[in-house]
């Protein structure tokens, strides 16, 4: 059992996320390290994946690099709104094998039998990757759903094809999803899965707690990917946290020899701070992705980023970007505790070096006098 205090658990999860004052150098190697990148169409400031990326390389990151990876070198592969190391397929061959395991779209892929057939007899014939909107809807029961999806039924049966490891996205043209046979992706969507769904997740938890550093062993479910990681790692306890933590022996030895930090803006959605209980626990930082949020009762802003400085979450940075006018504004700077200078200046930086790899003009909104 380890004992951590909170400053120690915190720095295992800033060096396991990659977000140190050693600066790691290549994409598809940060992405093998935190085991994904999540889509989000989302783009107030930059799309996720990108704005994630950059928080890791700064501005030698471009977002062609991740077009290439995903399109042309096949490094990585998209799946489940989730970019992932092409390495990382067999761990999911199982899950795909299996899916659906939840009766409502078990039963109305067994109602759409047809529909299926016709989807993938399409694949098959056409040697270009298709849209949804390329596509007959067939379907003999529409997909029923209060949200967006709807009735949707082309674009619903894609999901689940994909989730079946049928399809695959072969890539996008602009924010629309371009699907293919998965097959012509990578050879090993035809291969049989070669681990079992318990090795699978056993190995899945060893590479989450990899790119967390600490996690819980059982937590909340969450959508997409988990948070917690089982059994994995070696058992610890963090000072003034109830509950029992996992923790990467790697990642405890390398900040026990030495921790160097910076300052960094992080995506709503980077890994650091997804789990906001965690964050709240370990960082005593709260947070809320207030996009869903009426504008009158947002506390930081529509897409608001965290603040790291070294190991500790310091404030939240309201700004949007505007591409058709070229500008990229602040309209707040919200500092959890006043910022001593040395902090003030390294989050100022990091806002100039944003608006600089965005290409956009630096300016101040009618908020701005916090900045």
């Amino acid at each position: 059992m380890h004992y951590l205090d909170r400053a120690t658990a915190r720095r295992v999860a800033v060096h396991a996320q990659l977000l140190t004052a050693e600066r790691p150098v290549e994409l598809v190697g940060i992405v093998r390290h935190l085991t994904l990148l999540q889509v989000d169409p989302t783009a107030a400031v930059a799309p996720n994946a990108d704005l994630v990326a950059w928080s890791r390389l700064g501005s030698t990151y471009s977002p062609a690099d991740l077009v290439q990876a995903v399109e042309r070198d096949r490094t990585l592969f998209e799946f489940d709104a989730l970019v992932r190391p092409i390495e990382d397929l067999p761990l999911f061959r199982a899950e795909m094998a299996e899916w659906p395991t939840w009766p409502r779209a078990r039963d109305w892929l067994e109602q759409n039998a047809a529909f299926r057939r016709d989807i993938l007899n399409r694949f098959e014939d056409s040697p270009e990757p298709l849209a949804s909107r390329d596509l007959d809807d067939t379907s003999a029961v529409p997909w029923q759903s209060t949200g967006w999806t709807g009735d949707r039924n082309v674009s619903r049966m894609l999901e689940c094809l994909a989730m079946q490891g049928e399809i695959a996205i072969w890539g996008r043209r602009g924010r629309e999803r371009l699907f293919t046979i998965a097959g012509r992706i990578h050879p090993s969507f035809d291969e049989p899965p070669v681990l079992t769904l318990e090795q699978a997740t056993s190995e899945r938890n060893g590479r989450r707690l990899t790119a967390l550093g600490i996690a819980r062993a059982k937590s909340t479910k969450m959508p997409l990917e988990p948070v917690d990681v089982g059994a994995a790692g070696e058992p610890a306890e963090v000072e003034g946290v109830p509950g029992e933590w996992r923790v990467d022996p790697a990642a405890l030895d390398a900040v026990r020899a030495g921790f160097s930090g910076r300052t960094a803006l992080l995506s709503p959605f980077d890994r650091l701070v997804y789990d906001r209980v965690k964050t709240q626990q370990l960082f005593d930082f709260e947070y809320t992705l207030e996009m869903y949020k009426p504008e009158a009762k947002r506390r930081w802003g529509y897409f608001a980023l965290p603040i790291l400085h070294g190991d500790r979450l310091v404030g939240k940075l309201d700004a949007r970007a505007d591409r058709k006018a070229g500008t990229f504004t602040v309209h707040a700077l919200h500092e959890d505790e006043p910022f001593d200078r040395p902090t003030r200046a390294a989050v100022d930086a990091e806002i100039r070096d944003l608006a600089e790899w965005l290409q956009l003009e630096l300016r101040l909104g009618s908020g701005g006098s916090q900045w």
